[in-house]
């Protein structure tokens, strides 16, 4: 069985930076991932631009250079893959840790399982947990949602070009998926629960948005809800009742949730509404000694709480306070 100081499950831009973190202070690492590196940024639309500069997105202190104001998806890809190559940080990829267990001296026992199907087990002194929430979309929870016309994941244009395509949804991914559909010929049905649009779109793109809606490119269908996704239909329930509407493909750009099963089952507590794991925000250790989350697993219901600009500030903050608790047993020990 492998032993570490530190075990961080997850290898997005949050637990990178924790494993370079706890690294500089001379402890050993290993990044379980489910996928590969920054799986989450790779599954954003293939064209995407962030909303925030490079430097915001820097982890340990390695420069992020780009032509651009603001980075594209590739960018970010080809950044921390960088990054993680020029740190030499271990990563054991395509691996899922499927339970995390506290040991009764107070290390953890961690199993995994890789794409092969072998089980793995590590002990760790402690456990940063500092996975996405990709896999986990919101549905809809209607009739039809399952058909393999509806997803939850925007790529690129290119495979709806002339078809009629709903989105449900405002946030800056549902509009960044409408104006890039229009550049392929797609009709666009714009379904959205709010009564007005989001204040939150990029302010450089909220004029292209509402310039297409004027120009009908894009119907919008505000303070409305599908309640039926058919073969070659929708039904839109709004204001006025509901309306048919001919559909070929449905883009349900509704937002994601973490998975805080390794935490719960390990004894870390939920907030009153279950929503969000309970943590010194100071150490963000949970309940449970050695325990820690990173990045968005740390929020609420609304996993735009945290984003890599803030996220990536839990490294420092976990890995100090490890290192510190290490001092202090070594301390212990010798006297």
């Amino acid at each position: 069985m492998e032993k570490e100081d530190v075990l961080i499950i997850g290898a997005g831009p949050c637990g990178l930076s924790a494993a370079i973190e706890c690294g500089r202070r001379g402890l050993s690492v290993r990044i379980i991932e489910k996928h590969n590196v920054v799986h989450s940024i790779y599954l954003y639309p293939t064209n995407m631009q962030f909303f925030s500069t490079a430097e915001l997105l820097e982890i340990g202190e390695v420069p992020f250079t780009s032509p651009n104001e603001k980075p594209f998806r590739h960018e970010a890809l080809a950044y921390y893959r960088k990054v993680a190559s020029h740190y030499d940080l271990r990563i054991s990829s395509y691996e899922e840790a499927t339970s995390v267990r506290p040991q009764s001296d107070g290390t953890f026992r961690v199993e995994t399982l890789d794409r092969a199907g072998h089980k793995h087990e590590y002990e760790a002194g402690s456990v940063v947990v500092s996975t996405g929430y990709f896999d986990h979309p919101n549905e809809l929870g209607i009739p039809g949602e399952d058909k393999d016309k509806v997803t939850h994941y925007f790529r690129e244009a290119h495979p709806y070009a002339g078809m009629n395509v709903a989105i449900v949804g405002g946030s800056n991914s549902a509009v960044d998926s409408a104006l890039e559909l229009i550049r392929v010929g797609a009709k666009i049905d714009m379904v959205y629960r709010g009564t007005e649009i989001s204040q939150h779109i990029k302010p450089w793109v909220r004029p292209l948005f509402e310039g297409m809606i004027a120009k009908g490119k894009i119907t919008l269908h505000l303070g409305s809800s599908l309640s039926e996704i058919g073969e070659d239909y929708i039904v839109v329930q709004g204001p006025e009742g509901a309306a048919r509407i001919a559909n070929d493909f449905v883009l349900a750009m509704t937002g994601f949730r973490p998975d805080r099963k390794l935490l719960t089952e390990a004894g870390a507590q939920m907030s009153d509404d279950l929503d969000k794991p309970v943590y010194d925000p100071d150490t963000m250790e949970t309940g449970v000694p050695g325990l820690y989350v990173a990045g968005v697993i740390a929020s609420g219901r609304n996993a735009n709480e945290v984003f890599i600009e803030s996220g990536r500030k839990h490294g420092g903050q976990i890995a100090e306070h490890i290192a510190q608790r290490s001092n202090a047993r070594e301390k212990s020990a010798k006297s």
